[in-house]
This record gives C-alpha cells, sequence and structure tokens, in this order.
C-alpha cells in the first residue's frame, strides 16, 4: 500500500452517494474504484484486494453483511479494513456490524471530513511483521512453529489458549476484536458460550504481560472487546 496514494473500493448502490465519495476521496488523492452492489463488490475485493472497502449496509444481490463475513473468510482480503456506510443508527446494529469484522462503522448522513477522518486512522494501522514463522509487534515477539513468546529477547511463560488468544490479536494490531470473534477464533467455539470466559484469559494475559513489563499492551474498547497496540 502506498500511504501517498492509497486505493479504496466504495461498495454502494446509491448514485448520489458513489459522486459523492468518488469527488471527494479523488480531490484528496485516493484512487477510488466503484462496485454498486455486493456480489461485484466481493469478486472486486478478491480479484485485487484495495487498501480499505467503504461498504454500504444494504445491497442488492448480497447484502454488505454478508459481504463483510466472506471477505473476513478469505486469507486474500481478511485484513482489509472495512468501514461499513449505514443509515441504521442504533447501538445494537453497530455492535453487529463490528461483530462481523468491520473496523469501523459511520451513520448517514456523514460528514466527509469525519469519514475522511476515519479512512486515514484505519489506513495507519499497524501491520504484524512476520519472518520465518516469527510475529512480531513492537518489542513483543512470538515464534509460531517453536509455540514461545518473548518479550525483548525475555521469554513469557503462557498458557496455550493465552499463546492462541496473543497469536490472534498480533495478526491484527490495532484491530478490535469483539468477545465473540475471540471465541470463535481461538476457542473454535459458538458465541452462545459465556464471554467472560474472555475476559478471564485477557485478564491473565495482561499479568504476564504487565510483569515482563509490557505495560497495557492490550487495549480494552469498552462495551465491545480487545485490541493489541504496538
Amino acid at each position: 500500500m502506498s500511504l501517498a496514494n492509497p486505493r479504496i473500493l466504495v461498495i454502494e448502490d446509491e448514485p448520489s452517494q458513489v459522486e459523492l465519495l468518488r469527488y471527494n476521496f479523488t480531490r484528496q488523492g485516493f484512487q477510488v474504484d466503484i462496485a454498486d452492489d455486493g456480489e461485484e463488490g466481493l469478486l472486486a475485493a478478491k480479484e485485487s484486494p484495495p487498501d480499505l472497502i467503504l461498504l454500504d449496509w444494504m445491497l442488492p444481490n448480497l447484502s454488505g453483511i454478508e459481504v463483510c463475513r466472506q471477505l473476513r473468510r478469505d486469507k486474500r482480503t481478511r485484513e482489509i479494513p472495512i468501514i461499513m456506510l449505514t443509515a441504521r443508527s442504533e447501538e445494537r446494529d453497530k455492535i453487529r456490524g463490528l461483530d462481523i469484522g468491520a473496523d469501523d462503522y459511520v451513520s448517514k448522513p456523514y460528514l466527509i471530513k469525519e469519514l475522511t477522518a476515519r479512512v486515514r486512522a484505519a489506513l495507519r494501522r499497524p501491520i504484524a511483521r512476520v519472518f520465518s514463522g516469527q510475529l512480531t509487534v513492537g518489542a513483543l515477539d512470538v515464534d509460531i512453529e517453536k509455540h514461545t513468546v518473548s518479550l525483548a529477547g525475555k521469554r513469557l511463560q503462557t498458557s496455550p489458549t493465552e499463546f492462541r488468544l496473543l497469536v490472534t490479536l498480533m495478526q491484527s494490531p490495532g484491530r478490535v476484536f469483539s468477545r465473540t470473534q475471540l471465541l470463535d477464533l481461538v476457542w473454535g467455539i459458538s458465541s452462545d458460550v459465556d464471554t467472560r470466559t474472555v475476559d478471564v484469559h485477557i485478564g491473565r494475559l495482561r499479568r504476564t504481560l504487565k510483569q515482563a513489563g509490557c505495560g497495557e499492551m492490550v487495549r480494552t474498547e469498552r462495551g465491545f472487546g480487545y485490541a493489541i497496540d504496538g
């Protein structure tokens, strides 16, 4: 990705919204691709993954929610920042959008300045560095093959569950995962299991990192879930 000239994919079926977004983001130096229905947007994202996707909730052929869900299941597109655009403004709708993998949620009508700021923030999200089976965020290193964790060269002791939890968070630094997402990704179990399980293991992981001098690397997004910051 070139931060000076990022490419965004707008998946939106309202012509007036398409032109508004195309005009304003092109003026600011973005490359803008357009898809006017869910199936076309999904295909475009997979064939030529953009730097960021602006995704409308209500789309013909395939809903924005389902597009987002499928993008997050595909290795080619699962790390692309996705911002959902929708006229639905209730809190439960926001949580649902974030829960299936969107990075942010903007209600219509929106201010272009606010949307642009959110787009730029999403594009600045750090990317984990992976080399020879090692995952690195800040001073924290995980050797996926050897199943080890170290901070600035010092080995840390983690349980198997804490290790899987840490790897999941480190694969997308800065991205907030809901408790339901973490249950599915780390435990591989359905979302009807008590989400307090996640809180307990996050607490243990935090204590391990804090005792090693890592501070508050694991961030809580109040009312939603957790992220790890570099």
